[in-house]
């Protein structure tokens, strides 16, 4: 990309600023630190010049928006032509708590829907199981049922929205509960449109919330890509998820091996089924965190996008679609704190940026509450608006790619990529992604990971500002959601009248079809859409099939 004489004499030129200019500086003026190195470990040196990109080649490395390999955006146009859309993640109580949430943010100018369910749903429990006592509603939305599908988005034009939904091991059973609520209200297929996070993999190796074991579960999975590309041709069948990794503790480094890891095993399991890869590709989606290191997380962006781009064309793929890495992202939960919280709101309205320097295509901004409590209405409006002042008056948005040509961006997103490829090689050698899940490969290196970082706050190596420095004694000011207490109780008798008032004859004969295909190859979505049109709950529909797959046990690990 350079002429290499010119090279030769720019690092020439650096050597000599090194010796004479710099050295003689820092000797008697020393830098604050011995050594500096970003979140994933990776140590930056003090000046980036040409030299440091000599081997890029523009049109292989780089390139153009829109065009392979997609470096720097997967739209000629980018944020000039269309905004990211902004979601909010949300989902407390009740379904009519949060519907009464989604109108809000919807009032306030959030441009598309994202479901935050609580965790006996994550589980497939219906809420009037034992084992949801005292978990109802507290980290997300009950839904036990298509009637509570139906009172989340009353009122809401789910034809003119896409929504995004939060769900892995029961994601099958909860989309079809979002497929049947558009089909009661006469809404085409063909206008609907959102994203299940349905992303197994991650859930064995960081977020916990799984039900079956691998095999079954890749195999709903490919039942969902196909159903999607067939019968709802606007939905996001996947939304493959470093967040959850990230949260647990890993790297930024680890979080984009581990994902695109994963992401290529999907692919390979709907080729094997038997799937054309330019059909359900380019319904496949990701979601990545964003974190506090500004130019790490912008690298990282950039760096899968490549990367991407280059895995799908050795696995087959012809169209340009389906070598685009579209992504959500979300500011990171784990970086905020409970002291001070009013200071989260820098920390997330930098990671915002990060991640729309990146080329996100949707946003969800952190809360400044998070650490604390479900965000109340004034939090959840604050974190909405950072998104729109970024769009509407920092100017960030008026060029595309705006730190593409950055040495030092463009460095890191070399190096980024260069480390990813080295973990592909380790989970290669262990067998793939599964006998890498199964022999605790991923589990280790996230353990290590969180361990070596909180480590680094608890001896003062890293500041986290009211953490570890900075500290003040002022109490906690902000108003703090409280949930409707008879929230339980109303979903409770809710579903007691569901099961009492509906054509159980006809829920066991659908659970009973369900039961059958399962035991077989077919794709199992045109039954469990049967199951949930009849009525049949959450925790019905997946207990059957917790009969015929099993439950997965994550191995001990040390």
């Amino acid at each position: 990309m350079y002429d290499k004489q010119k090279l030769e004499s720019i690092k020439k030129k650096e050597n000599e600023w090194q010796k004479n200019k710099y050295k003689k500086i820092t000797k008697n003026h020393p830098e604050r630190k011995e050594s500096f190195e970003n979140l994933s470990g990776i140590g930056i040196k003090n000046i980036y010049n040409p030299w440091d990109n000599k081997d890029l080649e523009f049109f292989k490395d780089i390139g153009f928006p829109g065009e392979y390999p997609f470096l720097r955006g997967i739209h000629a146009t980018m944020h000039r032509g269309r905004l990211w859309t902004m979601r909010q993640f949300a989902g407390f109580g009740s379904a009519e708590e949060t519907n009464k949430r989604y109108k809000y943010l919807l009032k306030h100018g959030e441009t598309g829907l994202s479901v935050a369910f609580d965790y006996p749903t994550l589980y497939g429990y219906d809420s009037d199981h034992p084992l949801a006592r005292g978990e109802f509603g507290k980290c997300g939305v009950a839904i036990s049922s298509l009637k509570d599908m139906e009172i989340l988005f009353d009122g809401i034009h789910v034809d003119e929205i896409t929504t995004s939904m939060t769900i892995n091991g029961p994601a099958a059973i909860i989309w079809a509960m979002y497929i049947a609520n558009a089909e009661n209200r006469g809404i085409n297929r063909n206008l609907i449109g959102g994203t299940i996070q349905n992303d197994i993999l991650k859930e064995y190796i960081a977020q916990k919330s799984f039900i079956f074991p691998p095999e079954p579960s890749m195999k709903l999975i490919v039942d969902t890509f196909e159903y999607g590309f067939k019968e709802i041709p606007r939905w996001n069948t996947i939304s493959i998820s470093g967040y959850h990794i990230r949260e647990a503790g890993s790297t930024a480094t680890q979080e984009l091996a581990f994902t695109l890891g994963d992401g290529i095993e999907y692919v390979k399991a709907a080729k094997e089924r038997g799937l054309e890869i330019d059909k359900f590709a380019p319904r496949l989606s990701f979601f990545f965190n964003a974190h506090n290191d500004f130019f790490e997380e912008i690298a990282k962006y950039r760096a899968a996008r490549r990367i991407w781009a280059k895995e799908m064309k050795k696995l087959g793929a012809k169209k340009d679609r389906s070598l685009l890495m579209r992504f959500h992202t979300q500011t990171a939960g784990c970086a905020l704190t409970a002291q001070q919280p009013e200071i989260n709101i820098v920390r997330v309205t930098l990671q915002a940026l990060s991640a729309i320097l990146g080329g996100t295509q949707s946003l969800h901004t952190n809360s400044m509450d998070e650490a604390l409590a479900l965000p109340s209405e004034k939090a959840v409006r604050i974190a909405l608006r950072t998104q729109q002042i970024i769009a509407e008056e920092s100017g960030i948005t008026n060029t595309i790619d705006p730190l593409g040509g950055s040495y030092y961006i463009e460095w890191l997103t070399d190096k980024m990529e260069e480390e990813t490829y080295n973990y592909f090689d380790k989970v290669e050698k262990l067998g793939g992604v599964i006998p890498a899940i199964e022999k605790g490969f991923f589990q280790r290196e996230i353990a290590e990971s969180a361990y070596k970082y909180q480590k680094e706050i608890d001896t003062n190596k890293r500041k986290i500002v009211g953490v570890n420095d900075y500290i003040t004694d002022d109490e906690i000011s902000i108003p703090i959601l409280k949930m409707d207490e008879k929230g339980e109780h109303r979903q409770i008798n809710r579903l007691k009248k569901l099961r009492k008032e509906r054509n159980n004859q006809k829920v066991e004969k659908h659970l009973h079809r369900l039961k059958k295909a399962a035991k077989g190859s077919e794709n199992l979505m045109p039954y469990i859409l049967d199951c949930i049109r009849s009525y049949a709950t959450l925790g019905e529909t997946c207990g059957l099939l917790r009969e015929i797959y099993g439950e997965y046990e994550e191995p001990a690990i040390y």
